[in-house]
């Protein structure tokens, strides 16, 4: 087997691949799924409550804003 044949036999797989994930991507059964992705960027996002006063987080930040001595 030379190179030309596995090259030629590579390319068919990629091809029957490439056929079969289009297929699969495109099923109905696939639709509902895409269909919750695609609203996802217009969900809203949930409220996270923070239980660290604002004082106590400026002690914790690296950069305090202040200048090293």
């Amino acid at each position: 087997m030379d190179t030309g044949t596995l090259n030629g036999i590579i390319i068919i797989l990629l091809i029957v691949a490439f056929i079969g994930l289009t297929i699969w991507a495109y099923s109905k059964g696939r639709r509902a799924e895409f269909d919750e992705a695609a609203r996802l960027p217009f969900a809203d996002d949930p409220i996270v409550e923070h239980d660290t006063p604002p004082e106590r987080a400026a002690e914790n930040r690296h950069d305090k804003g202040g200048r090293k001595a």
